[in-house]
């Protein structure tokens, strides 16, 4: 299972990457905030997928995403920057 948060400025872009999400079976926790829960191989799948997204993300951009399974943390965009660690329950 993944969570992926994200915070994108551009209205378009950022309705076109919920609706990305929801197509492949995320469920919205928050506004902003998506579970995936499915296969590893799904899951792979949505991280490439998101990894596309954020090519075009700019600096005011950004998506963190929490692999519970193997508490790991992704991010794209600004939130790259951002040496600081994040604790999660």
């Amino acid at each position: 299972m993944i969570i992926v948060s994200y915070d994108i400025a551009d209205d378009k872009m950022r309705t076109r990457f919920s609706k990305m999400l929801a197509k492949h079976g995320a469920i919205r926790l928050q506004y902003s905030v998506y579970e995936i829960k499915n296969t590893k191989r799904i899951v792979d799948n949505m991280l490439i997928k998101i990894g596309t997204y954020a090519k075009h993300f700019t600096m005011d951009d950004s998506v963190v995403i929490f692999d519970v399974a193997d508490n790991a943390i992704t991010k794209f965009g600004n939130s790259v920057h951002r040496d600081r660690d994040v604790v999660y329950l």
